[in-house]
């Protein structure tokens, strides 16, 4: 795929390389990933900067003991990289894992900087977003540490069911915990807790809602924050 084509596919990316060096246009990769991929390991030498200009991501954290912590999720258009880069760093900080199917245009780490200490236009739109980043981690940081397991795991829920427009919540236990943070431990007592309070069911093994659960729900959720 050329970047022309790419552009076809996806016109909001002329925002973003709008000013780009004439010289780019000739020095770049673009790369499909199949959906569960990891783009970047946590650790590793960072030589490039991406654009993910389809598909959505996760970012994680791993830790030697093996536990994994989700720290967002992401939609297009995204960046790999940035952060490392602008912090003057050598090794990416967490591992990037693709939910979907992505397409990520790539440059060189040195030709993102010098392209960078010159578009003003690009350095905004850059740090727009690991300032929205930076937001939304403080945010649900706040929440994590000052709501109990209930109201956290519910109002995950209802953003899932939001989001896929499901009243069924495809996700493993292993999988919300590294969503939430919450302990499997707690999850499965939350989770049985919650079912015998009426606000959610379980079907073939997964939470899942009726209309009538899903607007208790929200009731529940409004009453509960300040």
């Amino acid at each position: 795929m050329t970047l022309e084509e790419l552009l076809l596919k996806v016109p909001e990316l002329e925002t973003y390389i709008r000013y780009m060096p004439e010289e780019l246009k000739n020095r770049y990769t673009i790369k499909t990933y199949a959906p569960k991929t990891i783009i970047h390991q946590k650790d590793e030498l960072l030589d490039y900067f991406g654009i993910v200009c389809e598909g959505y991501h996760r970012v994680i954290n791993e830790f030697e003991n093996g536990n994994v912590f989700m720290i967002e999720r992401n939609d297009p258009i995204d960046f790999v990289g940035e952060v490392t880069i602008l912090a003057g760093k050598e090794r990416t900080s967490v591992t990037i894992e693709t939910l979907t199917e992505c397409t990520v245009l790539y440059f060189s780490r040195k030709d993102f900087e010098d392209w960078i200490s010159k578009d003003i236009h690009l350095l905004r739109l850059v740090s727009q977003k690991v300032a929205y980043k930076l937001y939304r981690s403080s945010y649900n940081r706040g929440n994590r540490l000052f709501y109990p397991p209930q109201h956290l795991l519910l109002k995950y829920f209802l953003q899932y069911a939001d989001e896929y427009q499901t009243f069924v919540i495809r996700r493993t236990r292993e999988e919300m915990h590294e969503e939430t943070g919450i302990s499997v431990k707690t999850l499965n007592r939350t989770i049985h807790a919650l079912k015998e309070a009426g606000l959610i069911g379980i079907t073939r093994g997964k939470v899942s809602f009726t209309q009538e659960q899903i607007r208790a729900v929200r009731e529940y959720l409004a009453q509960k924050t300040p």
